[in-house]
């Protein structure tokens, strides 16, 4: 079943209980569609959230000049002292058009979360 980019972000949020946010963001850096944990106080602002966003689809820009060789990213993690952040890019054909961003909790194992349950889901993701 096919979702719409909010439902899909409601329904990952549902995935795991260490998930904190899940967001979906355009070529342009902006966030199409997000949703946080209920009870969740963000750690950004939304100013702050938009920047991170941008700063995270460039750098994924710049992981691709590479993939020929080693391959295509399959996603992107970073660990911060508050956070744990996952960025996945999303394709059409081999051209990344969107990103899907993700942070967790820090106590959470979260490779069997987005191997096993967010990558199989992002089959149901309509953009």
């Amino acid at each position: 079943m096919q979702l719409t980019v909010n439902d899909f972000c409601a329904s990952v949020l549902k995935l795991d209980r260490g998930i904190r946010f899940v967001g979906v963001a355009n070529r342009e850096g902006k966030l199409i569609a997000h949703a946080y944990r209920k009870g969740i106080v963000p750690l950004l602002t939304p100013q702050e959230t938009e920047v991170s966003v941008l700063q995270s689809f460039i750098r994924m820009g710049t992981r691709a000049t590479l993939e020929q060789k080693i391959g295509e990213t399959v996603y992107a993690f970073t660990m911060y002292r508050k956070v744990k952040r996952v960025t996945i890019p999303l394709r059409n054909s081999s051209k990344i058009t969107h990103i899907f961003m993700v942070s967790f909790d820090l106590d959470v194992d979260h490779e069997p979360i987005i191997i096993n349950k967010i990558i199989p889901e992002l089959e149901n993701l309509v953009l």
